[in-house]
């Protein structure tokens, strides 16, 4: 038995050892597993930062700067909102790099990393990964949806800064003193014009509930008038300060300050905008809305000074067309004449244009004053009531030329006229949708026309 017991010893310390052996090993693969994930960690940390290092021609922006290098900037800037770990990011990056070097001293180039600053990549809509957004001096900002190669990226911005070039030749300024001093285009609405302005409009309007002494209101005022007055003629916006209106304020259940509700074709639905409290995120916003919101094409009849201020009033251009008279025309012919310019209303139902019509000879002393009636009718004019000019359709009254008279309005019109002064409109019966009839005039005698003094045949010399 004696034999036995330095074997058995020998076995167990041979066991002990590879249950040390076991223990190392495990230990050692831990360790690997640990070194993989460090360096993996290690790699998305050198990732984040080496898209753009700090020599890049591209401009780096977070929270901090955003509003400095891009939305104060005088220039076309294009920011790419990424994400270190997006592979069509880390594609994109060279190209993106290119394209900043090209454009420098032309536009600015810019990278945000939406993943460490989620909250502003939010405010945009930021919701893939790279999204590039152009932002223009002004203007809400624009997605380039073009392909992500050098050549269109530049192509794409040179037309940003075409149009921005054609604005300021035109006299049109972005930013600066002059924005100080520009007066708000937001409405202030209260319960005596509320219901008339706003809920009887066909137009979108967004509308701020506001206290005098709240802090947030004071934060967003500067935002609102600078929206309100970029989407001027667009978009209406309008305000409530609703320490002084407070039915106002209960009849839509405002309940904290600022509330923004908006107010779409559907006036009895309001929505409430949760948006971004800044004026391109408002601006951005308020023309998505619009895109759904544009009410149908109207041709409305001239019958009173009501419906031309309703209509041309706050036009940018009001196009009125007189019509021949409905003896001439008939019923049929009439509709005629409105459906082509309900196609004409259709085609440009997303500019600030009004159209309507009268009837020849009912309104006279706007016939006289835009030399209408002497080349006959119908007979057409672009009026804008507010610069006191107009400019008459010289080619036939035709859906094309219509069309492309309508255009050359827009683009600013050739050989427009004073209007020389402000045109009475007098009240007249709407029409009634049926062909004229004919007054037959009702047959009367020398005698009755004459009255005592007619002669009489049967007295004699």
């Amino acid at each position: 038995m004696g034999d036995f017991l330095p074997l058995r010893n020998q076995l167990r310390e041979r066991e002990r050892e590879r249950e040390r052996m076991k223990t190392k090993r495990t230990s050692l693969k831990s360790l690997s597993i640990c070194f993989v994930f460090l360096c993996f960690c290690a790699f998305r940390f050198n990732l984040c930062h080496a898209l753009y290092g700090p020599s890049s021609p591209v401009v780096q922006v977070n929270p901090s700067n955003f509003k400095s290098k891009v939305l104060n900037s005088n220039g076309v800037v294009l920011v790419e909102f990424f994400a270190p770990w997006c592979g069509h990011c880390q594609a994109l990056t060279p190209i993106w790099e290119k394209a900043a070097t090209i454009l420098k001293g032309i536009a600015t180039v810019a990278a945000l990393d939406a993943d460490a600053h989620q909250s502003l990549a939010q405010e945009y809509g930021i919701r893939g990964f790279p999204t590039i957004k152009v932002f223009a001096p002004g203007k809400p900002p624009v997605d380039y949806q073009g392909a992500r190669d050098v050549k269109p990226i530049a192509e794409f911005a040179v037309q940003q800064i075409k149009a921005l070039l054609k604005e300021r030749l035109n006299g049109k300024t972005t930013g600066g003193s002059d924005e100080k001093s520009e007066p708000s285009s937001s409405v202030e609405l209260n319960s005596s014009n509320f219901d008339e302005l706003v809920l009887k409009s066909k137009e979108l309007w967004i509308v701020e509930f506001f206290a005098p002494w709240c802090g947030h209101c004071k934060k967003l005022a500067p935002e609102w008038k600078k929206a309100a007055n970029n989407l001027k003629g667009k978009v209406k916006l309008g305000h409530v300060d609703c320490d002084a209106e407070k039915s106002l304020m209960s009849r839509f259940n405002v309940q904290g300050f600022p509330t923004i509700l908006v107010f779409g074709a559907d006036k009895d639905s309001h929505v409430p905008y949760e948006g971004a409290r800044t004026a391109l995120a408002i601006e951005s916003f308020a023309l998505e809305q619009l895109e759904t919101n544009v009410a149908p094409p109207e041709v409305t009849e001239l019958t009173g000074m009501d419906v031309m201020e309703e209509k041309c009033g706050s036009a940018a251009i009001c196009f009125v067309a007189f019509l021949p008279d409905i003896l001439d025309s008939k019923a049929e012919g009439r509709d005629k004449y409105i459906r082509q310019l309900l196609s004409v209303a259709e085609k440009f139902k997303r500019s600030p244009y009004s159209y309507v019509w009268a009837a020849a000879g009912k309104q006279p002393d706007l016939e006289k004053r835009v030399g209408v009636g002497g080349y006959g009718y119908p007979a057409l004019v672009a009026l804008n009531v507010k610069k006191g000019a107009y400019a008459p359709l010289k080619s036939a009254f035709e859906l094309d030329q219509i069309i492309e008279f309508v255009k050359e309005a827009g683009r600013g019109g050739k050989g427009n006229l004073p209007l020389d002064g402000t045109p009475v409109i007098v009240k007249t019966e709407p029409w009634d949708g049926k062909d004229g009839e004919i007054i037959e005039e009702d047959e009367f005698s020398l005698e009755e026309l004459m009255g005592k003094d007619a002669p009489n045949n049967d007295e004699s010399l």
